[in-house]
């Protein structure tokens, strides 16, 4: 049975799986699949529905990863469509997910239909792994399916993860790693009083304030042969003070840090425990902080099954990808824990976006890229 990666898109599109809904994504895909023969295996955490889908029981196991959950639309008003219609304009599928990242899993459902017809005794197997929960907080989604698959002894040989790495064209860009993220929320607590008596109180903001700008300077590091330098940036600073004539009794920030593989969460947590340790003891304050680490750099050093998906892309689209680990984090940190994997998706520059879109022409060449790079994996 065919199926075609263009309708398959629509119809996922017009599920508004708004993390973390699946409002029937995640049934609708392993309907498709199960009439390929896929074993569906749905995997439900909490409210987060998860699929594992199968086809085959051989070595080795190729699977694609990737997730049906979007991002809010925002003001529907400013779509030129509805989000939800799946609306072809200019030759552009429009809709809440066509970029990341129901097109790319549509493209890989409809090549492995094709591939299938062609190769009925291949040696191996075919898995997908799709969760609900990758746009919101991302516990109950692939970080705990990773969980369930190890204890079950299921073991993947290789992970292809569908998002979308390339900026501007397809062929562009295969991402091979990721940098690492952790978020600081941190809290200076002074004392509170009168602004006319300011010798009576510990304004927590001017140590907050000092604070914010030595970790802003901090040289982290110039980046490394694979990544880009790490980065620190200021995302929220509050002072719940209702009162102009009161110096408050704490100041709140939060700050996140990407990281190359030249740290860890925990080597930056020392760092920036002793800036804090110093400079509020310096000022007579307290501090208190909380750190939620998304994932820690990685990379998946490039072998013959990087450079057969290079080339394959090349033939298909007559560019060379590059190999990156730039942009923010995916699922890939936590399946990296049980296999090598790659990225690879459709274009992303317009993902979260009003008029969220993919080429039509581009969904054609996608689904011909998935179906040559399983048919070279199981030559």
């Amino acid at each position: 049975m065919a199926i075609s990666e263009l309708k398959l898109a629509k119809e996922l599109i017009r599920k508004p799986s708004i993390t973390p809904r699946d409002a029937g994504a995640i049934n609708l895909l392993a309907k498709n699949l199960r009439s390929l023969g896929f074993n569906c295996k749905l995997i439900n955490f909490k409210d987060i529905k998860n699929l594992y889908a199968k086809l085959g029981k051989s070595s080795p196991n190729f699977c694609y990863a990737g997730h049906t959950d979007v991002v809010p639309p925002g003001s529907i008003s400013d779509w030129s469509v509805n989000p939800f219609r799946a609306v072809i304009k200019n030759n552009k599928l429009i809709g809440r997910g066509a970029s990341d990242m129901k097109a790319s899993i549509a493209c890989f459902v409809a090549a492995v239909s094709k591939f299938k017809s062609k190769n009925k005794k291949f040696k191996g197997s075919i898995s997908l792994l799709i969760t609900g929960d990758e746009e919101g907080i991302a516990i109950n989604g692939t970080k705990r399916v990773v969980k369930y698959l190890k204890r079950k002894r299921e073991k993947i040989n290789f992970c292809l993860v569908g998002e979308p790495t390339n900026q501007n064209k397809l062929g562009e860009m295969i991402k091979i790693g990721r940098r690492g993220s952790i978020t600081g929320r941190l809290t200076v607590i002074g004392s509170q009083g009168h602004v006319a008596y300011p010798h009576r109180a510990n304004n927590p903001s001017n140590t907050m304030i000092k604070i914010l700008k030595r970790i802003k300077e901090l040289k982290l590091d110039k980046g490394t042969k694979n990544f880009q330098p790490s980065n620190l940036e200021v995302t929220k600073i509050n002072i719940d003070n209702h009162a102009d004539n009161v110096i408050p009794g704490s100041a709140d920030a939060v700050f996140n840090i990407r990281f190359n593989d030249r740290h860890s969460a925990s080597s930056l947590k020392r760092k920036l425990n002793n800036i804090f340790k110093s400079m509020t003891k310096s000022n007579k304050c307290r501090f208190k902080i909380k750190y939620e680490v998304s994932g820690e750099a990685f990379l998946t050093k490039p072998n013959k099954t990087t450079y057969m998906i290079q080339n394959t892309i090349k033939k298909v689209t007559g560019i060379k990808p590059k190999l990156s680990t730039s942009g923010g984090t995916s699922d890939a940190r936590f399946i990296r824990n049980i296999a090598p994997c790659l990225e690879f998706g459709p274009v992303g520059k317009t993902m979260h976006k009003i008029d969220e879109s993919v080429s039509v022409s581009d969904l054609k060449k996608l689904t011909k890229i998935y179906e040559n790079i399983l048919v070279s994996y199981f030559k």
